[in-house]
């Protein structure tokens, strides 16, 4: 050791004697490797000549002012919370087709617990399509994965339908009555009487007055006697009448539950998004919504004569 500290210090004085393959600034003197630019070239490239002369820096990086709940409105656009699934070109690619495919078709704002309508192109119908209403049980995955789970009642049977929020063959996607649950999906409703999964398909929408929250639906569901087809009573519902329990199923529900992860700081911070790159999609997808809206023409007033 002693001989490699010596080496290496002979060696830095030798570099430091050693004028021309030193850069050197005034009387600052500094040692760089080969291959790094010296901070006078850095300099003079600086500042870029890529942006157009009107803009500004100020204007490119003006903060839009954006609702809170973004992430709630729109959380296809959220990257998925697995850190070992993110892929920054892959998102950020992902997002510009999602762009392009909402500047073709409307995709409104809905929650778990709307009822919706959706018209898909079918070739095999005399219409050329299909449409059909059903309330939305379940919302997940993100990107041009994102898609969503309707449930109705059709003669008797309960009938559900997946759909990609960005499929091509979606021609519109209405939102009959925009409203929110107390769970965040209602799979239960597999287990509940069909009068709580019935919707007629001439269903007419319920407008929403502007600048109002949207409403939570504080419904209780009662659900049918067992089997089920999951066990309920550990997945901590809220929508769901009270239930008997056998002392049993209570004892095994109790051991399934994990109330540590709550103080799991590393699991919240591998499982959550960061909030930088979430700011960064927040303002990239209002810049785009902004640049996208139809210009409305302004009236001129008439010249009196």
């Amino acid at each position: 050791m002693a001989t490699a500290r010596t080496f290496c210090l002979k060696c830095s004085l030798h570099l430091f004697k050693k004028g021309p393959n030193v850069g050197s600034i005034g009387t600052n003197v500094f040692m760089r490797q080969s291959n790094t630019l010296s901070p006078r070239l850095v300099d003079v490239h600086r500042h870029s000549k890529l942006l157009d002369e009107n803009q500004t820096q100020d204007k490119a990086d003006e903060i839009l002012e954006v609702p809170r709940d973004f992430r709630f409105v729109h959380p296809e656009f959220m990257p998925p919370s697995l850190w070992y699934r993110r892929d920054k070109l892959t998102e950020y690619l992902e997002r510009r087709d999602m762009y392009r495919r909402r500047s073709v078709m409307e995709i409104p704002e809905f929650y778990v617990g709307s009822i919706m309508a959706v018209t898909l192109a079918d070739e095999y119908s005399p219409k050329k399509n299909s449409r059909f209403v059903g309330i939305c049980i379940e919302r997940r995955e993100s990107g041009l994965r994102a898609n969503f789970r309707l449930r109705n009642v059709v003669n008797g049977q309960g009938v559900e339908i997946l759909y990609e929020m960005y499929n091509p063959l979606l021609q519109k996607i209405e939102v009959l009555k925009l409203e929110k649950r107390l769970d965040d999906q209602l799979l239960y409703l597999r287990d509940a009487p069909y009068e709580y999964s019935t919707f007629s398909f001439d269903l007419a929408p319920v407008p929403l007055p502007k600048a109002s929250s949207v409403p939570v639906n504080t419904l209780k569901v009662k659900l049918n006697p067992r089997p089920w087809l999951q066990r309920w009573e550990r997945a901590g519902l809220q929508g769901v009448e009270e239930f008997e329990v056998s002392e049993k199923q209570r004892i095994k529900a109790e051991k399934a539950t994990t109330p540590w992860e709550k103080y799991d700081l590393m699991k919240k911070y591998r499982s959550g998004i960061n909030e930088y790159d979430r700011g960064d999609i927040i303002q990239e997808f209002y810049k785009q919504t902004e640049l996208n809206k139809p210009k409305t023409l302004k009236k001129k007033p008439l010249k009196q004569v």
